[in-house]
């Protein structure tokens, strides 16, 4: 595989965190932003070590083929990040969130593959795999779980929908054309902040700290530190015998677990007492990210991940 890379939705939380790694690696990057005149989206890219002379940025929007022809051209590999992603209330989810990420998947694939790029990582989510209310209560949910999305439709559980219904019309896509497409699920992604701006995730951390009581029964599988979920992205990227999805979270946890440890770590903060399975059904597993582990994917324990978060939301003047 030729080292150029193309990297969508580069100026995010964990986009960021890939051009950095591949930067590290001796990649040239064509990483995409939405906006090549806001500062808060490229600044921190082109800071990078090894940006001068390997990076290039890409304005481009998911429902503009051109712009993604763009950023694809002379690429041997694209990690597809880019979606919308908003979990509270949306005005219109089919504009806001849906089309983006469904249409927005299948266009960059379709770029890719007339690029002639060999591979695309595209991320999916934990949010594809649950929530599955169905699914045997004596079974580890894992790569072969995917959302309900029935139960999605009568919570009005759009982002869920959205990352489910991507990631299945990317397989479509792949099946249909021979594609190489391999997915990433991530859990929810915590760690040091590259970006000036906050991520959802990290926002509801700040939630947490600030005695927040939501227990994100629908949301919550795990977390993973962000430079894991990065690093995940490229070691499929490298690897031609990864194939198919692959869950990318430190354990399977309840969301009551990870906020009792942030209790206990940092116990100067007003952290609210959850109760103990905040997501009713969901068996608890060590070792659930199996695929990636065997991939030589070493994951930061879950105690490190909240301290790296907490200090880098420390540092920038959330908490």
């Amino acid at each position: 595989m030729s080292k150029v890379v193309c990297v969508t939705g580069a100026s995010g939380a964990i986009g960021s965190w890939v051009v950095l790694l591949l930067l590290q690696r001796g990649y040239t990057v064509h990483a995409t932003v939405q906006d090549l005149k806001d500062e808060k989206e490229t600044k921190h890219l082109e800071e990078m070590e090894g940006a001068k002379g390997h990076l290039r940025l890409f304005e481009m929007d998911l429902l503009d083929m051109d712009s993604i022809t763009a950023a694809v051209k002379g690429c041997s590999g694209v990690i597809h990040l880019a979606c919308p992603n908003i979990i509270g209330q949306v005005k219109d989810p089919e504009k806001e969130i849906l089309e983006p990420a469904i249409k927005g998947t299948v266009n960059v694939l379709k770029a890719a593959k007339e690029a002639g790029v060999e591979r695309v990582v595209a991320t999916s989510s934990i949010s594809a795999i649950m929530p599955s209310p169905n699914w045997p209560a004596d079974k580890i949910k894992g790569e072969d779980c995917w959302t309900d999305l029935e139960y999605c439709k009568q919570k009005g559980l759009y982002y869920p929908m959205a990352k489910t219904l991507a990631e299945k019309a990317g397989w479509d896509f792949a099946k249909e054309t021979g594609f190489d497409v391999v997915m990433i699920n991530p859990g929810t992604a915590l760690g040091p902040l590259l970006t000036p701006r906050i991520n959802s995730s990290m926002a509801v951390l700040v939630s947490v700290l600030k005695g927040g009581k939501e227990t994100y029964e629908d949301f919550f599988m795990g977390t993973a530190h962000f430079k894991d979920i990065a690093m995940a992205h490229i070691l499929v990227l490298e690897t031609k015998k990864a194939t198919g999805r692959h869950l990318c979270v430190e354990a399977i946890r309840h969301f009551g677990d990870i906020v009792a440890m942030i209790a206990e770590l940092y116990p100067e903060y007003d952290v609210a007492k959850l109760p103990n399975d905040t997501q009713p059904g969901l068996l608890r597993a060590k070792d659930a990210s199996k695929k990636l582990i065997d991939l030589g994917l070493e994951f930061t324990p879950a105690e490190q991940i909240i301290k790296d978060a907490v200090e880098s939301l420390k540092r920038q003047g959330y908490v």
